[in-house]
């Protein structure tokens, strides 16, 4: 797919300063894909392809296991299952198939002393699960919270610049590839919610409930809705939000009233952002392209 060809043609060039970096080379052996002569802008011929993932996974030939397919189920699963359980390592960019399955391949990757690496699964480009495991020192989370969807926030974006409707915007983003034929998934929240699991799931080390997180998208936003926002101060933008309570951890997903002098309402476009609220950090944001293969690829190859 796009980030998997953008990602071989990272590695191919930026070989030597990978191998400065690392003190050795990446180099891939293998790969497997739906199609095997369909153009990708990439040369695959010369790399050994296999038309089953899962016996890719298998090979004993293969160090790290990449993992590009997306999915919560079917071969995406089986076949970071299979690397897993003999021992490989794991880099997926699959947020389905870790907000569905997260604690449990975690727990196989921990049976068979390998690692599991996901940063590609959240916010794209911005190194929000980096930032999360290693740059907060012994900081409490008490609040994540973000715009975790370039489709939904474009559109938003595009309604309150233009003053155009939801149905005129959404067939603008799909014709620029920014919405799928079928938007569902994220104009509804549910790729939002994914993303946010796993945050909530890092954030206060609990297990992932993708089921439990209140969702709802943006289909119904109007332009009244939009205008009066304005007259009040406020953009309206898609947020996921977690949080410590009296009653355990609250998930939710919605559109919600950002005020226009905040920094997350100057995220605009097919950007987007993850705010931290921490004891010791009143709030750290961290912004960027959320999707896209370069920006993907980018954070899968770190």
């Amino acid at each position: 797919g796009t980030v998997g060809a953008s990602l071989i043609r990272i590695i191919e060039a930026d070989a030597k300063a990978i191998s400065r970096k690392l003190g050795r080379d990446i180099v891939i052996s293998a790969v497997s894909a739906r199609s095997r002569s369909r153009d990708r802008g990439v040369d695959i011929s010369k790399i050994n392809f296999f038309d089953d993932p899962v016996a890719l996974a298998r090979s004993q030939d293969v160090d790290l296991f990449v993992e590009l397919m997306g999915g919560e189920d079917g071969p995406a699963l089986a076949s970071v299952t299979a690397a897993l359980e003999r021992g490989c390592p794991v880099v997926t960019a699959n947020k389905a198939l870790l907000a569905r399955h997260g604690v449990a391949l975690a727990k196989i990757a921990e049976e068979n002393d390998t690692q599991l690496g996901f940063e590609a699964a959240v916010a794209g480009g911005i190194p929000v699960i980096k930032t999360l495991r290693e740059g907060l020192g012994s900081a409490t989370i008490n609040r994540v919270y973000g715009i975790m969807n370039g489709t939904c926030n474009y559109i938003l974006t595009r309604m309150g610049a233009e003053g155009i409707g939801f149905a005129e915007c959404l067939k603008d983003a799909q014709a620029l590839g920014y919405a799928e034929a079928d938007p569902t998934f994220d104009v509804e929240g549910f790729d939002t919610a994914h993303k946010l699991a796993i945050l909530a799931s890092l954030s206060f080390g609990t297990e992932i409930a993708t089921d439990q997180v209140l969702v709802e998208g943006i289909s119904r936003i109007t332009q009244a809705d939009i205008r009066v926002a304005a007259d009040l101060g406020y953009k309206i933008k898609l947020l996921g939000m977690a949080r410590r309570s009296e009653h355990g951890i609250e998930q939710r997903v919605h559109p919600t009233l950002v005020r226009k002098t905040s920094a997350i309402a100057g995220v605009d476009g097919v950007l987007n952002a993850v705010a931290l609220e921490t004891d010791h950090v009143s709030e750290l944001l961290l912004a960027g392209p959320g999707a896209g293969g370069d920006a993907t690829a980018a954070s899968v190859l770190s």
